[in-house]
């Protein structure tokens, strides 16, 4: 369920910003009302600031289809699931990580604050919204990287038995 949520708001979502951001402020359907709101948060995302353009794009171009890949392929438990898996929540990590550094260089080095002084404009939106894509992708990067773990230990182990049985001849 996560990488079918995770594909919506990245694709649908995001990706709305991304195609309207120029005339962001004057979008009165749904979407354009939530990124306003969402703007209490970080007013980036209204005066057509480069990183976060740029972040959403990528997220809506590359993490959304490749969520519902993800999905897909859990569901009919595909071997790639994990390196896939691993790739988006790593991606989702990383995009993550570098949207709240972005914002507190600038609070703290330029002295530029993107949010209303309201604290639950910042804690609620700002920070609990996204903390969800570190705290789940930090999570499925773990397991994934586990299960990658687990998959070369058999395959190792079922390598020395071929070797010692004379089967297979190491080649490297």
């Amino acid at each position: 369920m996560w990488f079918v949520l995770s594909g919506c708001i990245h694709f649908f979502f995001e990706g709305y910003y991304a195609y309207n951001f120029r005339a962001m402020g004057g979008r009165q359907d749904l979407f354009g009302q939530l990124w306003k709101e969402y703007a209490y948060s970080d007013s980036r995302y209204l005066t057509q600031n480069a990183f976060v353009m740029c972040m959403e794009s990528i997220t809506a171009i590359c993490w959304g289809p490749l969520s519902f890949i993800v999905a897909h392929l859990i569901t009919t438990e595909h071997p790639l699931r994990h390196p896939l898996q691993a790739i988006v929540s790593l991606g989702q990590l990383y995009g993550d990580v570098l949207y709240y550094a972005t914002s507190m260089f600038d609070h703290y080095y330029l002295e530029r604050s993107y949010w209303r002084p309201e604290a639950y404009y910042y804690w609620c939106y700002y920070v609990f919204m996204n903390l969800f894509w570190i705290v789940i992708p930090l999570i499925l990067l773990y397991n994934s990287t586990i299960a990658g773990g687990r998959a070369f230990k058999a395959l190792q182990k079922m390598d020395r038995s071929l070797q010692a049985n004379g089967v297979v001849k190491k080649t490297l």
